[in-house]
């Protein structure tokens, strides 16, 4: 490690030298002869440097490294953010788009709309634009984002959330997923209600935060559909944790199998009490 220090100091001596415009010369920054005073008083320079962390260059002292939370923690971390967030948030807005496609009829639409949600019960959907099947547009995304609305008019949130209350989960183990390490749990519904969710939830194991949930509903939320099959991607925007991509599949009786994708992007996060927070987020 000392003979580390040496060297560093001597090449930034020269790299000082050529910035003045002065070619270094080695003789000038080494001695040829050290005396036994030169050597004790380099001795001392090198150790008070060795001893002292906080004269260490920030681009030498080793990032911190997050440890990785017991299952446990990391679902009750989640569950205390989800409820902190359940209060303190007071309104976002985003851009939202809406793509579904209809693969039996091959018929598509593509929705891009504004997004307005204000704590408890309001949500609005602005249009921005529409590019496809007005069909798919009528029958499936109107649809779609007036089942969204009602979901939040309801405000059926507390019966809907991963608690114990609503689930028993268990713990699967570790995964890596692109680049994260994540604990997966799976989730079975205490009871047969449409809006829980028989499947699988995935935290950060080193934050607790939500980061991926897919499954399948534990009933269906109307005898014209089946197979329906829901996978949703989140990430953090302060301490927010919002949806940035929902992907469903299901089987209607009338128009056979419908794929539906919604991209969240631009968030504009207002916390109760606090000033707005602009953050983008698109994956």
């Amino acid at each position: 490690m000392r003979s580390y220090f040496v060297l560093l100091a001597f090449v930034l001596l020269s790299l000082s030298g050529s910035v003045l415009g002065q070619a270094p010369s080695p003789a000038a920054l080494v001695p040829e002869v050290l005396s036994p005073d030169d050597m004790a008083a380099m001795d001392g320079v090198l150790n008070s440097i060795l001893s002292s962390e906080d004269s260490l260059p920030p681009q030498l002292t080793p990032p911190a490294v997050l440890p990785v939370m017991s299952p446990e923690l990391a679902l009750e971390t989640y569950r205390s953010r989800a409820a902190q967030q359940a209060t303190d948030l007071a309104s976002y807005t985003s851009t939202s788009l809406i793509h579904a496609e209809l693969p039996e009829s091959r018929q598509q639409g593509e929705y891009e709309v504004k997004r307005q949600y204000a704590a408890p019960k309001s949500l609005l959907f602005t249009a921005l634009r529409f590019t496809g099947d007005t069909f798919v547009k009528a029958n499936v995304i109107t649809r779609f984002m007036q089942s969204e609305v009602e979901h939040v008019q309801k405000d059926d949130s507390s019966a809907m959330a991963f608690t114990p209350a609503n689930y028993k989960f268990s713990y699967k183990g570790l995964q890596r997923v692109d680049g994260r390490t994540l604990h997966q749990f799976q989730l079975k519904p205490r009871r047969r209600r449409a809006g829980l969710l028989k499947g699988n939830l995935f935290l950060d194991a080193y934050t607790g935060s939500l980061v991926h949930l897919e499954g399948v509903p534990a009933k269906s939320p109307s005898v014209f559909l089946s197979k329906i099959r829901v996978s949703q991607d989140f990430a953090d925007f302060g301490p927010f944790t919002l949806p940035v991509h929902l992907h469903s599949e299901a089987k209607a009786s009338i128009v056979g199998r419908t794929i539906v994708d919604v991209y969240q992007r631009d968030y504009e996060v207002v916390p109760g009490g606090a000033q707005t927070a602009r953050v983008s987020g698109s994956q």
